[in-house]
């Protein structure tokens, strides 16, 4: 009950300071006030969430005990007892969390590691930290106690000693790291070559496919796209990159998707009525524009975009491609960036098949189609952790955030995100 009610009190806290950690965070990182904004209601729910899985008694943080005879193999005779379980948790975490979302990746990990019973050492990224020592902060004045939730802010070279330690230092016993594919494996492999094997959740890269079919509504597919791929410029794990357009309704679809492009307003996040903001850095953007000149090199159309803004170094114009090949980098790979790049098929089979042989990331997909059994079926072929189905906006507080392959392992959110900080035991009693 205590640790709920602390969750309660720190979400309470960030909730009253909302409008000056939103504020932060949009000088920090770049992105408009209205999405800082969204993402600390967005935090904060996650500690809501966690302090009332505190309460369930025979939940997540209790456990079962059944009387119940006690089927042992043949050989042995049978013994009359009682089968316990409880959960206990699991000890000193971990973390490691990315710029994007400077907020809520934070939240989204402290909140059910607190919830079960941990303490934690949280580092996060060295491009907003800010937004990371203000949350600690709060989490003191809602009177969470020093030593529960711990920020440790550090440059480049020393975030890898950091990974390096939490991963082979015996005092932790769970990690868990949002990043890059190529990171999570080297900390995957330190943990492995450390003194004892421990909990670890990666939550990796993306590369998330976008379809539309020929049956979809096309007004629907657009919306989601654009909630999809240009939220925080397109630098979320998750955001569509590669889109797969059925070529009965390309042309309709890559028509009103330019129109809603057109309408993004680039420029200061802190100004009113701006919906897309920077890039992260210079060479984030750079990143972009190499992959956009290869793929117009390789033949390519550009139909709106493609080049930086005017606005300044780190801002590059939302782009739509059109008649990208799959092995064009901005396809096979994350761009993190505003840029649709597009591609034709003509079957169900061509569009999985292109999506299982450009890239082995599983984190989320997404697809669009009027047609039932599609809706369900559709998505049981594709090999990722989460899917949308009409809808660019998946992420949620009740639903288990993770994927499958290069993407990473375990989940966070949902009930399934405390089960990681948590290790179950078994007592059995024999009564005879």
């Amino acid at each position: 009950m205590h640790r709920g009610g602390l969750l309660k009190s720190w979400a309470s806290h960030i909730r009253q300071n909302k409008k000056d950690l939103a504020t932060l965070m949009t000088y920090e990182c770049g992105k408009p006030l209205p999405e800082s904004l969204g993402e600390v209601e967005y935090g904060a729910s996650f500690l809501d969430f966690y302090a009332s899985e505190c309460l369930r008694p025979n939940g997540l943080g209790g456990g079962t005990i059944i009387p119940t005879p006690f089927v042992k193999p043949p050989s042995v005779k049978n013994t009359r007892g009682t089968v316990m379980t409880y959960n206990e948790a699991v000890g000193v975490c971990g973390f490691i969390t990315p710029w994007n979302f400077p907020l809520a990746m934070i939240t989204r990990k402290v909140g059910p590691a607190i919830a079960a019973g941990c303490t934690s050492l949280v580092k996060p990224s060295e491009l907003t930290p800010l937004t990371a020592m203000a949350l600690e902060v709060l989490a003191r004045r809602a009177g969470v106690p020093e030593g529960v939730f711990n920020v440790l802010t550090l440059g480049e070279e020393d975030t890898r000693r950091f990974g390096e330690v939490i991963c082979t230092d015996d005092r932790v016993k769970k990690i868990s790291f949002t990043g890059s594919t190529r990171v999570g494996k080297i900390l995957l492999k330190q943990c492995a070559e450390g003194g004892i094997v421990k909990k670890a959740s990666m939550e990796l890269g993306g590369n998330a496919p976008f379809v539309v079919f020929s049956d979809a509504d096309i007004d629907v597919a657009v919306k989601a796209a654009m909630a999809s791929k240009f939220r925080n410029a397109g630098q979320t794990c998750v955001c569509s990159d590669r889109f797969l357009i059925h070529e009965d309704v390309e042309e309709e679809f890559l028509e009103k998707l330019v129109g809603e492009v057109k309408k993004i307003k680039v420029g200061d996040g802190m100004v009113a009525g701006v919906t897309m903001g920077p890039l992260i850095s210079t060479k984030a953007r750079e990143g972009v524009e190499e992959k956009v000149k290869e793929a117009v090199a390789n033949g390519a159309e550009v139909l709106v975009g493609g080049e930086r803004h005017e606005f300044g170094e780190q801002y590059y114009m939302p782009t739509v491609l059109k008649g990208v090949i799959k092995e064009d980098n901005i396809f096979k790979t994350e761009t993190f960036g505003p840029v649709v790049a597009s591609m034709t098929f003509s079957s169900d089979d061509e569009a999985l098949d292109i999506i299982k042989s450009s890239s082995k990331t599983g984190l989320a997909s997404y697809y669009c189609t009027q047609s039932a059994d599609r809706m369900f079926n559709f998505s049981r072929r594709l090999e990722h952790g989460m899917v949308g189905v009409n809808e660019g906006i998946i992420s949620s507080v009740v639903a288990p955030f993770g994927g499958v392959g290069e993407s990473g392992i375990g989940r966070e959110g949902n009930s399934s995100g405390m089960r990681e900080y948590l290790e179950e035991k078994y007592v059995f009693v024999n009564h005879n």
